[in-house]
């Protein structure tokens, strides 16, 4: 099955972002703290270049994609 195409924006329509307005991906390194909104607070063990990062979230290691809106730096 074929993957829908994208939507597209009316050019006045609020839903249209400007491009300086988008923020920067983050970048996460070693010992980092995070706060994700699923697993909650935790300290990230090893990056894995810009695709993914390992966090310890107290109840359990959790390897979480990057770059994602649920996880942020403190």
């Amino acid at each position: 099955m074929a993957s829908p195409a994208p939507r597209r924006r009316l050019p006045g329509s609020p839903f249209n972002a400007a491009r300086d307005a988008i923020p920067p991906d983050e970048v996460f390194a070693v010992g980092d703290r995070v706060a994700h909104d699923r697993h909650g607070l935790g300290r990230v063990l090893s990056v894995s270049g810009t695709n993914a990062v390992d966090a310890d979230f107290g109840s359990g290691t959790r390897r979480v994609s990057t770059p994602t809106s649920k996880m942020h730096k403190l």
